[in-house]
């Protein structure tokens, strides 16, 4: 697949995966991107997951066309696409490897020592492949120490690393936005200054074109894809509405979840989403706390704490910065519900979190006065939302 007339596509679809890292799962697998840029000299961007190197050595070949590769370029060592490095150089061995002074010590931890020419590369350094000069960017922590991005101002490409990739083989038809956000928030989300730092760092480039390790070259609109960047990495939300996360036992904190989603949606709430978390996707639900303005958390008090589920959704959402958000509690307890205090005390380190008057605490079963406290939270959360827009 060709990218410009001098950049090519060499990745591979991975439809085998149901976790990627171990965690997040991805019903539409995931692809793992590597391309070639043709020059008087030829450089190759990555290499792919080991399961599927000898596809990606084959995509290699062919577009070679004969010719030899001069430099491998390595911006990420996570080995999703790092692992091939070994079998790229008993096939090329006369490759140069190009990467930074933190890469080249994290190949040596994977790797051992390898027998190849290096060329080691420090931030705002460039490499000339003849016709045109590549730039390289360093973006640490996201999401690795190591990475950095390589900018062609003969194309105007931005080979971004990690950066805007997202969930799903290219075969996948699903939502550009969905997938890219629970894979941002989950893999990135906790470094939000670092890529700040790196779209001031884009701002300055023209950029036409972003070719990331996974998911679709993005080609068209980038101002859509640059704006949701800037907004997930400054904790803003992206929308008004309401995500609704809930851990129950015997249905009965499910069903005050359930009957604050009713009085939203007759109040004219603009989205809820609405999230069980013993049985959801934990990415999801957290990649939707990031996405709306509100958060409502609703658990039972269980071995005078929270839930499990709950306990793990909360570790989720605070190791990754979540800040700047509306938050409302629902509590169960038969005979000493503290389930809101302990939420609000997991809260506690994050910023700009403001808290809704209304609460609910439910013992046992919803009561009447139950019902009349979740009326008034969602008064509360529309009216607010109102105020907001």
């Amino acid at each position: 697949m060709n990218i410009t007339p001098h950049i090519l596509y060499l990745g591979v679809n991975d439809r085998e995966i149901d976790l990627f890292e171990g965690q997040y799962r991805v019903p539409n697998g995931i692809c793992y991107n590597s391309y070639l840029i043709r020059d008087e000299k030829i450089a190759v961007m990555d290499t792919v997951d080991r399961r599927f190197t000898k596809e990606w050595l084959a995509n290699l070949s062919a577009a070679l066309e004969g010719r030899r590769p001069d430099y491998l370029i390595i911006q990420h060592m996570e080995p999703d696409h790092s692992a091939g490095i070994a079998d790229f150089l008993a096939c090329y061995p006369e490759t140069a490897i190009v990467a930074n002074a933190k890469t080249f010590a994290m190949m040596n931890q994977f790797f051992g020592e390898l027998s190849a020419k290096t060329v080691t590369v420090k931030d705002g350094d460039t490499l000339s492949l003849g016709g045109r000069t590549l730039s390289f960017l360093f973006a640490p922590m996201v999401h690795w120490p190591e990475v950095m991005v390589t900018y062609d101002g003969t194309d105007k490409v931005l080979f971004s690393a990690d950066g805007f990739g997202k969930f799903g083989a290219l075969d996948a038809e699903e939502n550009w936005a969905d997938e890219a956000r629970r894979y941002y928030i989950g893999i990135v989300g906790k470094y939000g200054a670092q890529v700040q730092s790196l779209l001031k760092k884009a701002a300055t480039l023209t950029v036409e074109k972003i070719c990331p390790l996974h998911g679709p070259v993005l080609t068209e609109n980038l101002g859509y894809y640059l704006g949701l960047y800037d907004a997930w990495s400054s904790y803003r939300p992206e929308n008004e509405g309401v995500c609704l996360a809930y851990a129950s036992v015997y249905g009965n904190t499910e069903k005050a979840a359930k009957l604050l989603v009713d009085q939203l949606q007759e109040n004219g709430c603009p989205a809820v989403a609405l999230y069980d978390l013993s049985r959801c996707d934990p990415a999801q639900a957290i990649a939707d706390a990031f996405r709306y303005s509100t958060l409502v958390l609703a658990s039972l008090t269980y071995n005078a704490d929270v839930f499990p589920s709950m306990h793990q959704f909360l570790h989720g959402l605070t190791e990754r910065n979540y800040q700047n958000r509306t938050v409302g509690f629902i509590e169960n307890g038969s005979w000493a519900p503290m389930a809101i205090k302990i939420m609000k005390d997991a809260l506690a380190k994050s910023k700009n979190i403001t808290y809704l008057e209304s609460a609910v605490t439910v013992r046992s079963a919803v009561n009447s006065s139950n019902k009349e406290e979740i009326a008034a939270m969602a008064k509360e959360i529309c009216l607010r939302m109102k105020n907001n827009g």
